[in-house]
């Protein structure tokens, strides 16, 4: 009867001592999918802030004008299979190296989306009592809105690690 019971508690305590295992590596694998992730994510804002800069002095790295009546901009522009040839950039080793943990060099779209009025502008109308007579209608100052759409690496080259999108509207003007 002894030998039952203590073969009995023998394999509770096996079992016991395999969960906490399979927890443990369970825990292993979501930190470095996390590590990997945050890696992922600061290569693609490194193209974002890149991007961003980029639009004042080099104009041509914008893809196409999403205001235009004949295009078509989906949301997600590396998805796109109307995006003009070259449209996808590379982020050059001069404006930032990836470590030797990320997947690659991080990569961005620029799309104009148009001329807008500044919600934010201040053209003085109604800061006096004669303001009605200069025919100031408020809000006439307009910017350009680009779109920057940025991603931590090509998916096809990988190899099934974390890739992070990032996207922002930047104001020039």
């Amino acid at each position: 009867m002894a030998l039952v019971v203590a073969l009995i508690l023998l394999v509770v305590i096996s079992l016991v001592g395999l969960a906490a295992s399979r927890g443990t590596i369970m825990q292993q694998k979501m930190a470095s999918n996390m590590y990997d992730r945050q890696i992922a994510f600061q290569s693609a804002e490194a193209a974002m802030r890149a991007a961003a800069a980029s639009i004042p002095v080099s104009p041509a790295n914008v893809a196409r004008n999403c205001q235009s009546a004949s295009v078509i901009c989906l949301a997600n522009p590396f998805d796109d299979p109307n995006l003009p040839p070259g449209s996808i950039k590379n982020l050059s080793t001069g404006q930032y190296t990836a470590s030797t943990l990320a997947t690659g060099q991080p990569q961005y779209v620029i799309e104009n989306m148009g001329n807008y009025q500044d919600p934010n502008a201040n053209t003085g109308f109604n800061q006096s009592a004669n303001a009605h007579n200069y025919g100031v209608n408020g809000g006439s100052i307009t910017n350009i809105y680009y779109r920057v759409t940025a991603r931590s690496g090509d998916p096809s080259q990988v190899d099934g690690r974390a890739v992070v999108v990032l996207q922002a509207m930047i104001k020039q003007g």
